[in-house]
C-alpha cells in the first residue's frame, strides 16, 4: 500500500512565520530590495504632503513594479491581485496589498523622476564593478502604442466622412420637418441621430485642427532646409559654379491627404513594423553597454526613421558622462547613418561605427580577413568611418552589435514580454520606456554578479 505525507491546510503555524524564509538567497526580488534600498528617493518622498491617511512608501510601490515589468506583469490590476498570490511579491509588498488605483498613480506621477533613478541604477552598477562604460551600441525598436491603428484618420478620410456626413444632416432635417414623416423607419429617433453625426463632426474637426498644426510645424521645418538649399544655389552661381542636382521644391504649408492621427493616443504614429505591415506604434531607442549589456540610455521618437535619433542620444549620453564617464565609440546599423551624425559623434570624441550599407550575408572569404588601401590624407570623416569599417578591428568591433542590443530588445519583448505601452502620449511612454530598461538593468545585475 502507498504511503503518502499527510496534506492538513488548517495546520496553524507553530511560530509567527516571517517573509524573509519564503525566499531563496539568491531570488531577484531579494536583489531588487538591495539595489532600491540603495537609491536616494528623496525626490519622490518630498512630493508627499504628509496629510491624510499613511501612505505607501515610494520604495515598496516602485519594488513592486520594477519587478511587475521584469516578469511581464504591467497591469496595476494583475500587480494588485499578485501581491495576494504570488509569494515574491507578497515579500516585496511586505505583507501588505497596494490597490490598483495607487498603483497606476504611482506610476503615471512620477515617471519624470525615472531617469535620475536609472541612472542612478548604473552608478550602482559602476560601484559594483559591473559596469564600465566604453563602447555603447544604438538601436531602435517598435513598440505598440495603447492604441488601435483602426482609430487613425486621415486629413483625406476626415474630409470625405466630412461630405458624407453633413449631406446625412441635411437630410435628417430636411425629414424632422416634413409634417408626414411615415417614410422614417420605426424606432428611429431623429433629434438622437443628428445630434450622433453633430457630435462625430465635431470630433473630426479638432482631429482636421490637430493634423493641421503638425502641417505647420513640418512646414517650418521644410521651409528652413529649402531656404538653406536656395541660399547655397545662389552662392554656387554668385562665383559662377553650376549647381549640382535638381532645384529643391519649395514645401507645401497644406496638410497632405495621408496625414494622420489617432484618436486614442494622438502623439503616436503609424509605423512600418519588421515583417511587413503597419502598426500604431512609437520608435523606442537604447543605446546598450557591449560588455554587459546594460542599457546606458534611453529614448523614445515619434519618427519611424532612426537617422534623427543619433543627436538626441548623444546628447542624452553627454548629459550622463559626470556619474557614468565619457563615452569612446557608438555602434550602429546604416539607419542611422548621415555625414551630421557622423560629424556629432567626431565633435564629441566619440568613434563613429555606423554602417553605410547593408552587409551581405555572405561576403567573399577573402574579404574577411584583408585590409582596406590606406586612407588618403584629404579624406573626409565619412570616407574616414567607412576605411574605419572595412579593417579588421573596426569589423569586429562592428559585429558586436548583433550580440548586444538586438539580444536585449528580443528579451524585453520575448521573455519580459513588454510589446506595447500601458500608457498614452509620448511624454509617458518615455516614462515607462525608462521603466522597462530600469527593470531589464536590475535583472541584468542580478545575473552579472553571480
Amino acid at each position: 500500500m502507498a504511503h503518502f505525507l499527510d496534506t492538513n491546510r488548517k495546520t496553524d503555524y507553530l511560530l509567527p512565520p516571517s517573509m524573509d524564509d519564503w525566499l531563496p538567497e539568491g531570488h531577484l526580488a531579494r536583489f531588487i530590495v538591495e539595489v532600491i534600498d540603495q537609491l536616494d528617493l528623496s525626490l519622490l518622498v518630498q512630493q508627499y504632503a504628509g496629510r491624510g491617511h499613511k501612505a505607501y512608501h515610494p520604495a515598496t510601490l516602485l519594488a513592486i513594479l520594477v519587478y511587475g515589468y521584469a516578469n511581464g506583469v504591467f497591469s496595476s490590476r494583475k500587480l494588485e491581485q499578485a501581491t495576494y498570490d504570488s509569494v515574491a511579491f507578497r515579500y516585496l509588498a511586505a505583507g501588505s496589498h497596494p490597490d490598483h488605483d495607487t498603483l497606476a498613480t504611482f506610476r503615471r506621477r512620477f515617471l519624470g523622476e525615472l531617469q535620475g533613478l536609472f541612472v542612478q541604477v548604473l552608478e550602482l552598477a559602476q560601484e559594483m564593478k559591473l559596469l564600465k562604460i566604453g563602447r555603447v551600441c544604438l538601436d531602435g525598436t517598435k513598440i505598440h502604442a495603447n492604441a488601435s491603428k483602426h482609430q487613425a484618420l486621415s486629413h483625406g478620410h476626415i474630409e470625405q466622412m466630412e461630405r458624407h456626413l453633413q449631406a446625412e444632416v441635411q437630410e435628417l432635417f430636411a425629414l424632422a420637418e416634413q409634417a408626414d414623416q411615415s417614410g422614417i423607419p420605426e424606432g428611429v429617433n431623429l433629434p438622437e441621430e443628428i445630434q450622433r453625426r453633430e457630435d462625430r463632426l465635431a470630433v473630426m474637426a479638432i482631429a482636421k485642427a490637430k493634423i493641421a498644426e503638425r502641417a505647420q510645424v513640418r512646414y517650418a521645418k521644410e521651409k528652413a532646409q529649402y531656404d538653406t538649399q536656395m541660399a547655397r544655389r545662389a552662392e554656387q552661381e554668385a562665383l559662377g559654379q553650376k549647381p549640382r542636382g535638381k532645384a529643391p521644391q519649395a514645401p507645401d504649408p497644406a496638410p497632405k491627404a495621408q496625414d494622420q492621427i489617432n484618436l486614442t493616443d494622438e502623439e503616436s504614429r503609424i509605423m512600418p513594423v519588421s515583417g511587413g505591415g503597419f502598426e500604431q506604434t512609437y520608435n523606442a531607442q537604447a543605446a546598450v553597454d557591449d560588455q554587459t549589456m546594460l542599457v546606458v540610455a534611453t529614448g523614445v521618437s515619434q519618427a519611424p526613421n532612426d537617422k534623427e535619433q543619433v543627436i538626441p542620444m548623444l546628447e542624452t549620453l553627454q548629459a550622463q558622462t559626470a556619474q557614468l564617464g565619457p563615452i569612446e565609440a557608438l555602434v550602429s546599423d546604416t539607419g542611422y547613418c548621415s555625414e551630421k551624425n557622423v560629424e556629432a559623434c567626431e565633435a564629441l570624441g566619440i568613434t563613429p561605427f555606423i554602417a553605410v550599407a547593408r552587409e551581405e550575408h555572405h561576403p567573399d572569404w577573402r574579404q574577411r580577413h584583408t585590409e582596406p588601401e590606406d586612407l588618403p590624407e584629404n579624406a573626409t570623416r565619412m570616407q574616414a568611418m567607412i576605411h574605419r569599417l572595412k579593417t579588421q578591428a573596426g569589423r569586429s568591433v562592428y559585429r558586436l552589435r548583433k550580440q548586444t542590443v538586438e539580444p536585449v530588445f528580443g528579451i524585453i519583448k520575448s521573455v519580459m514580454g513588454f510589446r506595447q505601452f500601458s500608457l498614452r502620449g509620448l511624454r509617458q511612454v518615455q516614462g515607462e520606456w525608462s521603466l522597462v530598461c530600469l527593470a531589464w538593468n536590475i535583472k541584468r545585475m542580478a545575473v552579472l554578479r553571480l
